[in-house]
């Protein structure tokens, strides 16, 4: 799909969701042609073309193309932390964390914080589906338990009070 097209000092954007959000950096005439999109959105991700046609030049057919691919970073969502499970001594219960946005793919860290900080590894920990396996719970394990989900564009937390 073709956006923004320059010939003969005109520039011309077609219609897309992206006109309003969408522009050159440097003013015409210059051999950057650079642009910006504002408030980007995950939808804006995708393969964007530059095709520079220049008059009169019949050798750079095919050559003057440029392709970028462009992926728009989305931090997770506030997840939702849930029990599954009776917390009774000596049972078992699972803790589930799930956030339903994030690109890419958040990861999740379980970790206690009161009354004693404790980090939790596989395989009691499933780092990539957000599950803590607890088994055999004994009074002292009752707690805050705090799950973070994490991706490269931010990070969002929930937690789950734990009474055995």
């Amino acid at each position: 799909m073709q956006i923004l097209t320059y010939m003969d000092g005109v520039v011309k954007v077609e219609e897309t969701e992206l006109k309003p959000r969408l522009g050159f950096l440097y003013p015409f005439p210059t051999h950057n042609i650079s642009l910006f999109i504002n408030a980007t959105q995950e939808r804006d991700s995708g393969q964007y073309l530059c095709t520079v046609n220049v008059v009169d030049d019949v050798t750079s057919t095919g050559k003057n193309v440029g392709v970028i691919n462009l992926t728009v970073l989305v931090p997770p969502a506030p997840p939702a932390c849930h029990l599954q499970g009776h917390p009774t001594v000596g049972a078992n219960v699972t803790l589930s964390c799930t956030s339903e946005k994030g690109k890419p793919p958040p990861t999740y860290q379980w970790h206690r914080t009161a009354p004693t900080t404790q980090i939790f590894f596989p395989p009691a920990q499933d780092q990539a589906k957000g599950i803590l396996k607890l088994t055999n719970l004994s009074m002292d394990m009752a707690g805050l338990y705090v799950c973070m989900a994490e991706n490269r564009a931010g990070s969002a937390e929930c937690s789950v009070l734990l009474e055995v």
